[in-house]
């Protein structure tokens, strides 16, 4: 029997309150409360990872608010938290190439399909970074149209357009990562 469980808590951030959880292997997921509510979260949450949720703390849960609390301040570039994902293997990929994207740059979903050796799957990959439960630390929010225009984000388009005019300032100012 698995008695391994995902941990779970409450974060803050200065465009809506977040729910953040950690497996052993790193944070496995951090949502947005409006996507869907608590409950409905946790319960995708633990359909996908086939584990518990529980209320708590983890080491991997300190690291993130203390990072995210650094991105938004605009004094971070890059998460070190470890990050522990499940899906499909193109799933995967598609993530893997999204932690890929640096900071204040976007990329359309031609790109990242190109990028994973499928250049015409830019459809499934815009599925699969709507798929992504890790927001910011997976950056899913850099994938925009290739017209530029801002596409499809789980926090909403305004949450999407802040957090990229967000990363804009600091590269701005000189941060990288």
């Amino acid at each position: 029997m698995n008695t391994e469980v995902i941990v779970c808590r409450n974060l803050w951030s200065p465009v809506g309150d977040m729910i953040a959880g950690a497996s052993p292997q790193g944070i496995c997921f951090l949502e947005w409360h409006s996507r869907g509510g608590v409950e409905k979260i946790r319960e995708r949450v633990e359909k996908r990872y086939r584990l518990t949720v529980v209320e708590g703390n983890h080491p991997h849960l300190e690291t993130l608010a203390r990072e995210l609390g650094d991105y938004f301040e605009g004094t971070l570039a890059r998460f070190t938290v470890a990050v522990h994902l499940e899906g499909t293997p193109f799933e995967r990929q598609v993530w893997e190439t999204l932690l890929t994207i640096p900071y204040g740059e976007t990329r359309s979903y031609g790109d990242v399909a190109e990028t994973i050796g499928k250049p015409k799957a830019f459809r499934a990959t815009g599925r699969a970074n709507g798929a992504n439960y890790i927001s910011i630390v997976v950056p899913c929010h850099r994938v925009i149209e290739s017209s530029g225009k801002l596409r499809g984000y789980g926090g909403g388009l305004w949450r999407k357009k802040y957090l990229l005019e967000l990363e804009a300032r600091g590269r701005q100012a000189g941060l990288a990562a």
